[in-house]
């Protein structure tokens, strides 16, 4: 237990959050967004101020460092990884978090929109932190606990471990991501560097829960041709690409198959972008399941639905195409059991039972764990996110520390890869 410990993490959160760092998916430039780097910069400054080892943030927006071991027997080595962007759905301009401590359970009207209520009703997670400290945004902005939480937490326990030095852990490296949000995350990571036998991403939800699962995931794009004429003198000939692009739309299931309509481990197809003129448009899916091989299964339908619209219209055309993204990390983790033992035992050392859930989503650590570095999910705290409700519980951030803390104690000694 480390209850003792004046954390830092809350004062940490409130300044992170404060930073925009938002990504764009429109932009190919990488990171996405130049303003990552500034929170980077700022992570960089704090870890070698703290004292850790190589701390450095390369061009591509990668922030690196190493809590040195203080063992003199090898073990393996750990990662700890969040990313810095927030999500590109709401505004992440001008965040301004706001400390409610002693919780009474009513309804949490945000200042600066009246219209934004939060409430146990719609939050009944909230429930668990009456009497205890969360933070909000002020209802004009996401707060950014995705993840600047799972930011917060990771540097939190290297401040911990740095200022403990009697506690015995072997090398723990630290790795700080930019655009997670828009799928790029790993795109230009170099696993060298890190220099990692396994890791823990830091971007889950409730205390207590383990993410080992994830959506695989393509994307989806579908372009129709269609046939341009001046609209005066149309009658015949025009085929109008965007009106049948609405069509493929308006022919998709309505009460299943998307994500307004599924849960648990039910799969999707969601469309996510529709652009174009009369000549030729564009549209956009996301396709998930958390079974790879049904993957093809999604695609096909959509595509059969979609040439079934087409073929009314002679003389318009589509193409279809598919994108790999990411794939579910459970046939990576499932290789390595000793590291979901390892956190069980440090969530049983932190007085919690481990909750394991699938994600409905993905993760760096869905890429990192096909790249070579298995790296199952643990909680943050992080409530409502990618919303102007966003809100984050104090004490679910501190008893995540507490659990980083163990998994690194922990790992010297009965834990080690095999």
């Amino acid at each position: 237990m480390i209850s003792a410990y004046n954390f830092t993490v809350t004062e940490r959160f409130l300044r992170y959050v404060q930073i925009d760092t938002q990504s764009d998916p429109a932009e190919a430039c990488f990171p996405s967004t130049a303003k990552q780097l500034k929170l980077a910069e700022l992570l960089v400054q704090e870890l070698q101020a703290m004292g850790l080892t190589g701390a450095y943030s390369d061009t591509n927006g990668y922030t690196y460092a190493t809590i040195p071991s203080n063992i003199d027997y090898d073990v393996p080595v750990i990662c700890f990884c969040s990313h810095v962007d927030t999500a590109p759905d709401c505004s992440g301009t001008g965040v301004k978090p706001i400390l409610h401590k002693d919780y009474t359970g009513a309804p949490l009207i945000l200042p600066d929109d009246n219209s934004q209520v939060i409430t146990t009703e719609a939050y009944p997670y909230l429930k668990h932190h009456i009497g205890k400290s969360i933070i909000t945004a002020s209802g004009k902005t996401l707060l950014g606990a995705d993840d600047k939480s799972g930011v917060a937490i990771i540097m939190d326990m290297a401040h911990y471990l740095m200022t403990h030095p009697a506690i015995k852990h072997g090398d723990i490296k630290i790795l700080f991501t930019p655009d997670e949000e828009v799928g790029r995350g790993t795109e230009k990571l170099d696993l060298t560097k890190v220099g990692a036998h396994f890791g823990f991403t830091l971007d889950g939800g409730e205390v207590g829960t383990f993410e080992d699962e994830t959506f695989s995931a393509d994307a989806a794009t579908i372009v129709i041709e269609g046939v341009s004429a001046h609209p005066g003198y149309a009658k015949g000939k025009m085929i109008n690409a965007i009106k049948i692009a609405a069509e493929i739309v308006a022919a998709l299931p309505k009460d299943s198959w998307c994500p307004e309509a599924t849960s648990g481990k039910e799969g999707f197809v969601h469309p996510v972008d529709i652009n174009g003129i009369q000549e030729k448009a564009t549209l956009q899916f996301i396709v998930r399941d958390f079974d790879t091989a049904t993957l093809a299964v999604h695609e096909k339908k959509l595509f059969d639905i979609a040439q079934n619209v087409v073929s009314k219209y002679q003389g318009a055309t589509i193409t279809c195409s598919v994108t790999e993204q990411y794939r579910n990390m459970k046939e990576i983790i499932d290789q390595h059991p000793h590291i979901t033992s390892l956190a069980k035992a440090a969530y049983e050392k932190a007085g919690l039972t481990m909750l394991k859930e699938p994600i409905r989503g993905g993760t760096d650590g869905s890429r990192l764990s096909f790249m070579g570095l298995p790296c199952p999910n643990i909680f943050t705290g992080m409530q409502a996110i990618h919303s102007k409700h966003e809100w984050v519980g104090v004490t679910d951030m501190e008893k995540s520390v507490e659990v980083l803390v163990n998994i690194c104690t922990l790992n010297t000694n009965s834990f080690n890869e095999k």
